[in-house]
């Protein structure tokens, strides 16, 4: 079937549907990464969000087995790509990328040069759209208007214990990825997921420290989770912020933040330590970012972008509050920040 992506600035395009056979909208965003697009698909920030792959043929190695997702399924309300492959082939392939949308019940469009399409959202920055299929028109949906968090968040606490040093945290569900939670129970911390409004002082659960995930929309929306987050400053309780969550670090300590014209998306997002001087290459995805002008006393960027210079990371002055701007636990990305989890669990 034909199928049509049209943009808020009236800009229509012409592909072919894929996947499931139905209309949406959301906000048009796009990632340039070569590859990871399984990781992508599953990752909670892109809920509400149509998904632009600039690579130009896009479901090669096909989808793996559930497990190596990083949420139980699709979040992406729409994908646009240039080719898609019937054809993967990969020793982990069990279906194709048509298959997996249809049956997440997720639309595609191919046949649109992502690339022209990447540049017009870089001029005019991030818009609205949607893929339209058949007769169905839905509205534009801008998914920063409303509290996205609250949608992709689990809606009860669940417990995973290891083996290991005996220490706790609470990751506070935001829209996590099944990475972060790993990157703890490897590192023989047991972790409480929680929802993004579960208080975990107020409920007296057992832990040592507290992760604020990464996640969908305007990080001014998660107010409950701000609460929590300027409690646990308040108590001086070890905290770390991931993307989404080091927004939200940034708003409970008293800071601002602001929408960025494209926002980041990509697995080569270059980055300086600021203590160290040293770079690292870097998985982002992130629209909204810290306004470093805005930071109390006490509070300082950590992390600086080299690309345009917007902060990537901030912490305190008595380190027990860290905030990065990237993904650390890569899926998919560089391997590069796995120490930040390292550094975080001596603070525990």
């Amino acid at each position: 079937m034909k199928a049509f992506l049209v943009l808020e600035d009236k800009t229509v395009l012409l592909g072919n549907s894929f996947g499931a056979e139905k209309s949406s909208s959301g906000e048009v965003v796009f990632s340039t990464a070569m590859t990871g697009y399984v990781e992508a698909l599953t990752d909670p920030s892109y809920a509400g969000q149509i998904l632009v792959l600039t690579y130009p043929l896009v479901g090669n190695y096909g989808v793996p087995n559930s497990s190596l997702f990083q949420s139980k399924k699709i979040q992406v309300s729409g994908l646009v790509v240039t080719c898609h492959s019937l054809n993967p082939s990969h020793h982990q392939s069990q279906k194709t990328l048509d298959v997996w949308l249809k049956e997440n019940f997720v639309p595609g469009i191919s046949g649109i040069d992502t690339r022209a399409l990447t540049q017009k959202l870089c001029h005019h920055g991030t818009m609205l759209g949607k893929i339209i299929v058949g007769k169905d028109n839905p509205e534009f949906y801008d998914p920063n208007k409303e509290n996205v968090v609250a949608k992709v968040s689990l809606k009860k606490p669940e417990f995973f214990q290891t083996k290991g040093n005996g220490k706790t945290v609470c990751l506070l569900d935001c829209g996590y990825k099944k990475a972060i939670l790993n990157s703890f129970l490897q590192r023989g911390v047991s972790v409480w997921v929680i929802p993004w409004n579960y208080n975990p002082f107020e409920k007296k659960l057992s832990f040592q420290g507290i992760v604020i995930s990464n996640g969908p929309g305007d990080p001014k929306m998660a107010d409950e989770s701000i609460q929590i987050a300027a409690f646990a400053i308040k108590n001086n309780l070890p905290t770390l912020g991931i993307c989404l969550g080091s927004q939200i670090l940034a708003l409970a300590a008293g800071g601002k933040t602001f929408k960025l014209k494209f926002g980041h998306r990509s697995v080569n997002q270059p980055v300086k330590d600021l203590k160290t001087g040293h770079c690292f290459i870097t998985s982002q995805n992130h629209e909204f970012a810290i306004d470093t002008e805005t930071l109390p006393k006490g509070w300082h960027p950590w992390f600086v972008n080299l690309n345009d210079q917007t902060c990537e990371g901030i912490f305190s002055e008595n380190q027990q509050f860290l905030g990065v701007q990237f993904h650390p636990e890569g899926h998919p990305g560089p391997e590069d920040t796995w120490w930040v989890f390292d550094e975080f669990v001596r603070k525990l």
